[in-house]
């Protein structure tokens, strides 16, 4: 049931280039800045304290460190089974180099004082950093089903459904959905909600997300910054060829006393705020918004929403990242409340680059609210 003109879909869709060139621009300046202390300096240190030769030094060193660049650039558009490997193994080494880069950090003061030899010390870096990263893929592929409760004098039955946010199909592969899909069903929702970021590559098949066919209620969405990053249009055309009920600052409805509002993804502060202005929010209905990134709590409140449903941060994925998320994002998980609304932030059902989380949880996350 849509509330709004298609020409501001058409606006929205029309951007998604230039998005995805400033995603891409963003991820250049990023790499620049993160390549130096995080796939540089512990390379080089580590083959120091190993008293590797030059030679050897040198063809650690540059597979290594131009690991991001193969991996994101050459090999992006690469669907062989041999390109996804090696991206794989390029983002595990992503995940694994900020716990490199913290533990020789902690042993520059130890073997410059002569307590530990500089070779103990690099084999004992190497071994906790790969011991950490099989700890995150771990917990990375296994996503828990968190469970939220309350009460709204605004339904009249009992709801229960689940979000899921940032799965990032693309990076993540056709069975990991598989898996996430099996565990919603086994909770039996009345309906489903994906915030943003489910798809993160070109190239996408029917095939590889199908199993969103395999859920028999309703599933309604909203776009994340990586649906703008790649080819919004032809993701939105696959999501609802799948029966998904795409919203694009536009509302839905699952029954009469439940409204689903769904706002494009935006980095315009104001972006709630500017589409709430037209949007029809039913004050007799239990309101839920969903909207990508976790802003506009204060203007969703004034607008009477009940719950609104945000993903994004993954809450920094893996430490000490997530220090940098809480001062991005004044709310980057779990539940946060402004009068009589709820903003609820995801910490990701999947993961971007690393398959890896440490220090944060993959979530599938079930609501069951009841009238008061």
């Amino acid at each position: 049931m849509s509330e709004t003109s298609a020409d501001k879909n058409t606006e929205a869709s029309s951007q998604s280039i230039t998005w995805r060139s400033r995603g891409w621009g963003s991820f250049v300046a990023v790499v620049l800045l993160m390549h130096i202390p995080f796939f540089v300096y512990p390379i080089l240190r580590l083959c120091d304290w190993l008293q590797f030769s030059l030679w050897l030094t040198l063809v650690i060193f540059f597979p290594l460190a131009g690991s991001q660049i193969v991996s994101r650039v050459y090999l992006r558009h690469n669907r062989s089974t041999w390109a996804r490997w090696l991206r794989l193994a390029a983002d595990f080494w992503m995940g694994v180099t900020p716990i490199l880069l913290l533990t020789l950090l902690i042993f520059e003061p130890i073997v410059f004082a002569g307590l530990v030899p500089a070779e103990s010390a690099a084999l004992i870096i190497v071994g906790v950093s790969l011991l950490c990263g099989i700890i995150g893929l771990l917990a990375a592929i296994n996503p828990v089903v968190k469970k939220v409760m309350f009460a709204s004098p605004r339904l009249r039955n009992e709801v229960r459904f689940v979000q899921i946010s940032d799965v990032h199909v693309g990076s993540r592969s056709k069975a990991f959905l598989e898996g996430v899909v099996g565990k919603i069903i086994q909770l039996e929702p009345d309906f489903v909600c994906i915030t943003g970021d489910f798809i993160d590559a070109g190239g996408v098949l029917e095939s590889d997300i199908g199993s969103l066919n395999l859920i028999e209620a309703p599933v309604f969405f909203c776009t994340g910054n990586h649906e703008k990053y790649e080819d919004l249009d032809e993701i939105v055309k696959l999501l609802t060829s799948l029966g998904v009920t795409v919203l694009r600052n536009e509302t839905g409805r699952f029954r009469e006393d439940v409204q689903v509002i769904g706002i494009d993804d935006m980095e315009d502060a104001l972006q709630v705020k500017n589409q709430l202005r037209h949007i029809d929010v039913d004050e007799s209905a239990f309101t839920l918004l969903l909207y990508h990134r976790p802003r506009g709590l204060v203007d969703a409140a004034k607008a009477g929403v009940d719950l609104m449903l945000c993903g994004h941060t993954h809450n920094g994925q893996i430490v000490p990242f997530n220090l940098l998320v809480n001062r991005v994002f004044d709310m980057a998980k779990g539940m946060y409340e402004h009068g009589d609304t709820r903003l609820y932030v995801s910490q990701g059902t999947g993961t971007w680059g690393p398959v890896m989380r440490l220090g944060t949880q993959g979530e599938i996350t079930l609501f069951e609210i009841s009238p008061e």
